[in-house]
């Protein structure tokens, strides 16, 4: 699977009484899927996906998926403690036809977490995902970064596609990028203008052209038969091969375009989901090689992405969604809604960043 541009990580929205507000996380993700994102991420850190229990769980990677576009790339959020819940949730998202699933470190029994033992722990996913497994590394929420050393035997496995960093550091981005430069490379399946291909979206089109009934087929006047002719069949999907390597993508908004220039292939911002517009604009003047627009772009959001995502983290991105046309919402209890000042300072930052 191809992992380049930009993903959102969507939010999960909720009633005044926390049950998962099932309606707007559809209509989140429908609109997310007009834009020019690459693709969605469901149930990471900005999808409370600790916060869910199992069933939730299941209900929302259903219902995101039933709703994205065929061309949107969509990863699950699957990460738990135990080798043996997260492969579950990983049978689960390939059920519902996701694309690739985003594992994060487990962190409870963190003394005891040293390099062999998380070692074993992406292995034995990896060994028994029915997905592709893109690592997650999120220390500022589970203290532990994954060791460099440990990402790059990892890289070797052939189920390990890549690392979501979240670090927030482009020297760390730099630093995965060269030590996993010799990590196999993969033939990848991509349309004609090297963009990712989804299941769903090669699903579709074998069901759009598998549907086709000429009108010699159908019974003739003759014998009381009326001959219909049906829609011509859709063309089918034209694609072509690419290789890649071990694939990094940024989880920092504010210093995007440093990380690509390192050797990232794309990012996951929680800021995307309220302003998948402002950060795909980066995305997209860089890979147009336009150092200065992209720069640009860059500044645009700088402060705006601090104040939303690092001040104020899940509300705030949430409260940022509600100012700018999504769904937000509150967080699930005990994370705290943003109160009246911070209300005004992402209306103040967000001003200019409209979607």
């Amino acid at each position: 699977m191809l992992l380049e541009g930009v993903f959102a990580p969507i939010t999960t929205p909720f009633y005044p009484d926390e049950r998962i507000y099932f309606k707007k996380l559809e209509f989140n993700v429908s609109r997310l899927s007009l834009t020019a994102l690459s693709g969605l991420v469901v149930l990471g850190s900005t999808g409370e996906a600790v916060a869910l229990d199992d069933a939730e769980t299941r209900d929302v990677l259903r219902v995101a998926a039933e709703t994205a576009a065929d061309e949107k790339v969509l990863l699950a959020g699957i990460g738990r403690e135990s080798v043996k819940a997260t492969i579950e949730l990983a049978e689960t998202a390939a059920g519902l036809e996701y694309d690739a699933v985003l594992v994060r470190n487990p962190c409870y029994y963190r003394p005891q977490l040293d390099g062999p033992t998380l070692l074993h722990y992406f292995r034995s996913v990896a060994d028994r995902s029915p997905l592709p497994v893109l690592l997650y590394s999120i220390p500022k929420f589970t203290a532990a970064e994954i060791p460099l050393e440990v990402v790059d035997e990892l890289a070797q496995h052939p189920n390990i596609i890549g690392l979501k960093e979240s670090s927030g550091s482009v020297e760390r981005v730099r630093d995965v990028v060269v030590a996993t430069r010799l990590a196999p490379k993969r033939t990848v399946t991509v349309t004609t203008i090297f963009e990712a291909v989804t299941g769903r979206m090669l699903k579709q089109k074998a069901e759009a052209t598998g549907s086709f009934i000429a009108a010699e087929g159908l019974g003739s006047a003759a014998n009381g038969a009326v001959a219909v002719a049906a829609a011509p069949p859709a063309a089918a999907l034209k694609t072509r091969t690419r290789e890649v390597g071990f694939q990094v993508l940024t989880g920092s908004a504010s210093n995007l375009k440093e990380s690509l220039d390192a050797g990232a292939s794309g990012a996951i911002l929680g800021f995307a989901t309220c302003a998948p517009q402002a950060c795909q604009e980066i995305y997209t003047a860089w890979k147009e090689h336009d150092d200065q627009l992209s720069l640009e772009k860059q500044a645009r959001i700088a402060e705006a992405s601090k104040v939303v995502t690092s001040d104020f983290g899940i509300a705030g991105i949430k409260y940022a969604c509600d100012f700018n046309g999504y769904y937000g919402g509150k967080a699930r209890s005990p994370l705290l809604p943003v109160d009246a000042t911070g209300r005004a300072n992402i209306e103040r930052v967000m001003a200019r960043i409209r979607n």
